[in-house]
This record gives C-alpha cells, sequence and structure tokens, in this order.
C-alpha cells in the first residue's frame, strides 16, 4: 500500500495551536483534514482550500506564498499554486502523486508543531495563515465532479433482501462484483444544509392499482463513507487493483437520503433514480489516506464458499491491508427535542470494517471498462451495516424486527416493524419533518492518536405543496 505511518502519526506530537491538543478533537496536529470554503479574510470574500487543525483554518495558498514550502518540487510552481489560489482548477492539489502529498503533510507536521520557529515565531504570519473555522462556510461540492454509490455491505444488502426476497436475498452478481448506480452530482450538499422532503409516484397500495402521487411517507438515511478521488485515468485505460490507491485523496462522512415508498415502485428494472437523487449530504473535511494509514485492516474475510474475486479485483496487499477500521455513528434530534435542548439520541454505531468490498475494489470496479475517473469524483460507500441490530446503518433496517444472521434465521414480512422511541414519546419508524440526522465518523487505536472526521447533519423540510 502506498500510506505507511511515518513521524506524522506520532501520538506525542503536539501543535502550537492549543485546540489542537484537546483530547477531544476530531482535527489533532496527526490528522490535517483537506477542506474548500469560502470566508472573508482580511477585507475581501474569497474561496480556498485549506487544512484543519483543531479550531483553526491553515490557509495553504497564504502559506505557499510565504514560502513556507521550500523543499516542494519546484514544477509545481503552476498547477499546484493554482489549485491553492482558485484562479485555475481547485482540484490541483487532488492530482499530486503520492509521494509529493506525503512531503506537504510532513512540512505541515513540521509547521504547525512546537518544535520548528518558521511559523510559530511569526505573529504577523501566523495571523495571515490561520483563521477560526467557525468563520467559514464550507464548499461542497467543487465545480465539477460525478458521484456514483456503491452497495458494499453483504449485511446491509441481506437485511435489505431478506424483506422482499427472504428465500434469496442475494442476488447472483453480489458477491461477484462490487455493485453500484450513478448518481447526481448536482444534488450533493454540504452539511448543515436544509433537505426538503422529496415528492414523487409511490408505490399502489394494492398490487395491481394506480401509483399514487405525493409526498414521501418513509424518508430514510443511509450512513456512508465518500471516497474522494485524486489521479484520474484516461478514457479506456481501467486503473488496476494494485494502484487503485494511488488515485485516492481520501474520505468523507455521507448520508444519501432514501425515499423508501418512491424506490419500491421505480428500483425495478433499472435501479435507484428519483427516490435517491433529490439530495446527498457530505462532511466538509476530507480526511486523506495519509491520515488513515495507522488504521488499515485486513479486507473482510469471505465466508466459506463465497467465491475469490476475479483476477482483476483481487491484490494480496489489498486483502492485507485493503479494510478501514472507522467507526462511525448515527444521531437523531426531532424538533422538540432541539426545542427542549436535549441532546440527540444514538441510533446506530458500525465500522466500516464489516464492508464487504474495499475502496480500491470499488474504484478498480469503477475503472475496468475504460471509464475515466476525474480528480475529485466522489464514490459513496453503500449503506454501513454490521452483523447486529445495533449496527444497521438506516432506518429501514433498524426499525425491521427480522434477523437474517440468526441462527436459525428470524425473518418477519417487511411492513412489520419495532419503532424507535424518542425521550419526548416520539416514535420514528421513518423520518419526519423537522428530523435532524447527524452522522460522526472517527478512528481509535492503542498506540496512536485519535482522529475524526467532524459531522455530517441535515435537517428534513416539509415538501413543496
Amino acid at each position: 500500500m502506498p500510506y505507511e505511518i511515518d513521524e506524522t502519526h506520532d501520538p506525542k506530537l503536539e501543535s502550537w495551536v492549543e485546540s489542537a491538543n484537546d483530547p477531544a478533537t476530531d482535527f489533532p496536529i496527526q490528522n490535517l483534514p483537506l477542506c474548500d470554503f469560502t470566508g472573508t479574510i482580511g477585507d475581501q470574500q474569497d474561496r480556498k482550500l485549506a487544512v484543519r487543525i483543531g479550531e483553526k483554518l491553515f490557509l495553504l495558498d497564504k502559506a505557499l506564498e510565504a514560502g513556507l514550502f521550500p523543499s516542494l518540487p519546484s514544477d509545481l510552481d503552476g498547477t499546484f499554486w493554482a489549485g491553492f489560489t482558485g484562479n485555475r482548477d481547485v482540484y490541483s492539489i487532488y492530482e499530486l502523486e503520492s509521494g509529493v502529498r506525503k512531503e506537504l503533510r510532513r512540512r505541515l507536521s513540521e509547521l504547525l508543531g512546537t518544535t520548528c520557529d518558521d511559523l510559530r515565531g511569526n505573529p504577523e504570519l501566523i495571523d495571515r495563515v490561520l483563521i477560526d473555522a467557525a468563520a467559514a462556510d464550507f464548499y461542497w461540492p467543487p465545480s465539477a465532479f460525478d458521484y456514483t454509490d456503491f452497495y458494499a455491505s453483504v449485511y446491509h444488502a441481506t437485511n435489505v433482501g431478506s424483506m422482499f426476497r427472504p428465500d434469496n436475498p442475494l442476488l447472483p452478481n453480489y458477491k461477484w462484483i462490487p455493485v453500484g448506480y450513478h448518481g447526481r452530482a448536482s444534488s450533493v450538499v454540504p452539511s448543515g444544509t436544509p433537505v426538503r422532503r422529496p415528492t414523487g409516484q409511490l408505490s399502489p397500495a394494492e398490487e395491481g392499482g394506480a401509483p399514487g402521487f405525493g409526498p414521501c411517507k418513509m424518508l430514510d438515511y443511509e450512513l456512508e463513507l465518500g471516497v474522494v478521488v485524486g489521479r484520474g485515468n484516461e478514457l479506456g485505460q481501467p486503473i488496476p487493483i494494485g494502484e487503485a490507491e494511488d488515485h485516492i485523496l481520501g474520505m468523507c462522512l455521507l448520508n444519501d437520503w432514501s425515499a423508501r415508498d418512491m424506490q419500491k415502485w421505480e428500483y425495478v428494472p433499472l435501479g435507484p433514480f428519483l427516490a435517491k437523487n433529490f439530495a446527498t449530504t457530505v462532511s466538509p473535511y476530507i480526511v486523506t489516506m495519509e491520515a488513515l494509514a495507522p488504521f488499515r485492516s485486513p479486507a473482510m474475510v469471505r465466508p466459506d464458499g463465497d467465491p475469490k474475486p476475479l483476477p482483476h479485483l483481487f491484490d494480496e496487499r489489498d486483502q492485507a491491508h485493503g479494510g478501514i477500521d472507522i467507526t462511525l455513528e448515527v444521531f437523531l434530534a426531532s424538533k422538540q427535542m432541539r426545542d427542549k435542548k436535549m441532546d440527540p439520541i444514538r441510533l446506530s454505531k458500525g465500522t466500516f470494517k464489516d464492508m464487504y468490498w474495499t475502496i480500491a475494489q470499488m474504484l478498480t470496479h469503477h475503472s475496468s471498462n475504460g471509464c475515466n475517473m476525474q480528480p475529485g469524483d466522489l464514490l459513496g460507500s453503500g449503506t454501513i451495516s454490521g452483523p447486529t441490530r445495533e449496527a444497521r446503518g438506516c432506518l429501514l433496517e433498524l426499525t425491521w424486527d427480522g434477523d437474517p444472521f440468526a441462527n436459525p434465521p428470524k425473518l418477519v414480512p417487511g411492513t412489520e416493524r419495532t419503532p424507535i422511541k424518542l425521550p419526548t414519546g416520539e416514535e420514528r419508524k421513518f423520518i419526519a419533518d423537522g428530523d435532524e440526522v447527524i452522522i460522526r465518523g472517527y478512528c481509535e487505536r492503542e498506540g496512536f492518536r485519535r482522529i475524526g472526521f467532524g459531522e455530517c447533519r441535515g435537517i428534513i423540510e416539509p415538501a413543496i405543496g
């Protein structure tokens, strides 16, 4: 794998940015995620690329302008600089070779650490390169990219399949290919953006009847991670599995909002459409693959009898290190709860280690027909679910009383559900207007500093009309 543990992951490292040393922060010096934002800098409103450190944003263009990266290759003067300043394509930083990104990370760690005076000994320069994160409006998506959503959790696929096909929950292709669908990039929105309840065709109340048209009655969230593509590939040139992670910049949190009643009606024969493309919410920070190096794990061990991936999807290194130990939690706060200043309740807790397909396999399969990936492309992991009820990644699963992983399996019709009880006395089988869904993610491992992804938030607004 191209991402190795080095001195930037040392848990003893501290920063002169005091908020980065808080044990509870998602953004210690060992993280340094990228973000794209607009904010007032000096007397100008501008769009910038930055690195999050504690409660601050480190402005990359100002630091480069001040000569704080003397060891970076001189041939970066064009694309690298343009990416920082926004004068050209903001994806320039995404396209850097992993070795250059690694050098950039080392220098950032040095500049923000307590043993280097190049920056901390210059208060005037600090004021130019460091601003409060609270003053920024985060910008996502960047100006142009594609979005594809996968279905990479075998637990999620089995749960959902068991509701509708209890005798055959997984379709024949599931364990052979990373199943996905092409999403809608224009409706990917940053965390905190309100989400309008969609209106559409709903499945008939009786078999053979006519569908209805109106607001979605079964609105759901889906707990996912987003994979952000760095370097792309030429049209017609697949990305080999052994090189796939060289093309990945990092990861973010993702909520693939889903209208289940619309989905049930439209998904056969061509898959998700209007039930999925009305909104997808993402967190603003890209946690780089370099930062995730200490938290790698083996790919999920396939049960006896499952097929070995075809050669184009199999790589020994990916099997040994292709998993990532990311803990993910989903919380919900109704309007009543927020009005009464109650804390959100946790709905679920799971781990990205439980995914059947790795991120390298997803990217390789996407490009295996010659599809050209581009810098900034977003790949959704699909709903992240685990083998227990607590680890189910959406309300469709959480409120369902079946358990296909019990021995023997316990399956009941999908219409029989136990609602989630809120502290206000409210109940939820699906999301109500005014509900806020919050996704959080973090990595922990003994001997290393905890790092986090921030939050992915969205409040549901009523349908129009």
